[in-house]
């Protein structure tokens, strides 16, 4: 088979699908890889360093969208790219389908093979290839926050853990998932009083138990939202229902509950976000200000810190991806579940209910695209 490794093209995108090291896994497999000129220069990947290994490098992006029986990337593709993709193709990547109705139409009109790795998810209902990003995401939320409280980036003006005689920041982490444990983790190591909401009940206590004593946990409701919002500094939205457009569990009239200059990060953007207000960012320009309370809504917040993402990403993607290439994706499906869950759309039909949910559109059984 070969494998493309095109150069990310999405806004300040600095990862890379493929290390140079995974090159040698697949070469040594029997595969041929060709990766584009520069595609790996944001994660400290030298094209020197993938040619050692035995990739191909090729200039134009072209040339590995036309080559490649499967493409490998970080992000979705997006709209320059819509017309690259092909029938038959094989896409593996974070699509993050229920964010966007055109990218679920574009990439059902091209009949490729989109396999998510936001999806693969194993039987005790973990995503693996979601977990490593997640753990990024959910640290930076916290040290993003922590910036943009500053009184210069229009914040409050609040330093996370306080000083002796003055009270730390309110830190609000709505989910209790790998994002939510992160977020609050880093939250509470930098001396804040953090609150973690969730409405699963085990999984409050495990965090009750595992967590710091300047963090409590509490049901989420409305309700308790509402209670918790004026005396906030930091709201970090770290709900997750996988492949299904996140709830909005703050709507624009709560903003009014929140004091001028409070910080909301919003990691579910990629999900469509779970405040009202959430649109997506860039980290060019990466907040906004509505009713006096700061935005920040990055859709790609790893690709901040790529050299840790890239190898954090690549750990855990590049087994399936290695399947796939040896046995072909309906075999390599058949014979793993935990990849069959990865599948989102094939042959132009929609085999993930939810992605079919979040637009109405039609959905099939998984099972009649083999």
């Amino acid at each position: 088979m070969i494998i493309g490794v095109p150069k990310e093209i999405k806004t300040h995108e600095n990862r890379v699908s493929l290390q140079p090291g995974g090159v040698l896994q697949f070469i040594r497999s029997g595969h041929k890889v060709h990766v584009q000129k520069g595609a790996g220069i944001g994660s400290g990947f030298t094209d020197e360093m993938y040619i050692e290994r035995g990739a191909n490098i090729v200039d134009n992006p072209d040339e590995i969208w036309s080559m490649a029986d499967m493409i490998m990337k970080v992000k979705e593709p997006i709209a320059e790219e819509y017309p690259k993709m092909r029938k038959g193709q094989i896409i593996f990547t974070y699509f993050h389908f229920a964010a966007s109705r055109e990218l679920t139409e574009a990439v059902a009109d091209s009949k490729c093979v989109a396999i998510a790795y936001e999806t693969v998810e194993k039987a005790d209902g973990t995503l693996p290839l979601l977990v490593p990003m997640s753990e990024v995401a959910g640290r930076m939320a916290t040290q993003e926050g922590a910036k943009y409280l500053e009184k210069p980036t229009g914040g409050r003006g609040v330093l996370m853990g306080g000083i002796p005689g003055v009270p730390p920041a309110n830190v609000m982490v709505l989910g209790g998932g790998i994002v939510g444990i992160n977020s609050a983790k880093v939250a509470a190591g930098m001396g804040a009083n953090t609150t973690i909401l969730d409405l699963n009940i085990q999984r409050l206590r495990y965090l009750d138990d595992v967590m710091p004593k300047n963090v409590q946990t509490i049901y989420s409701s409305e309700g308790a939202i509402r209670n918790l919002l004026p005396q906030t500094d930091l709201v970090i939205g770290a709900v997750l229902i996988p492949g299904a457009k996140a709830p909005n569990l703050i709507s624009r009239e709560m903003l009014s509950l929140m004091r001028p200059g409070t910080v909301m990060v919003d990691v579910a953007i990629d999900q469509g976000g779970c405040f009202e207000t959430s649109k997506p960012t860039t980290h060019a320009d990466p907040i906004y200000i509505i009713d006096d309370v700061v935005h920040y809504c990055v859709a790609n917040m790893p690709g901040a810190v790529p050299f840790t993402s890239t190898l954090g990403l690549t750990n855990v993607t590049l087994p399936y991806a290695v399947q796939i290439a040896n046995k072909g994706w309906r075999k390599a499906m058949k014979e793993d579940p935990e990849l069959k869950m990865g599948l989102n759309i094939a042959s132009g039909k929609i085999v993930y209910k939810d992605v079919a949910r979040a637009f109405d559109m039609e959905y099939t059984p998984v099972q009649e695209v083999f």
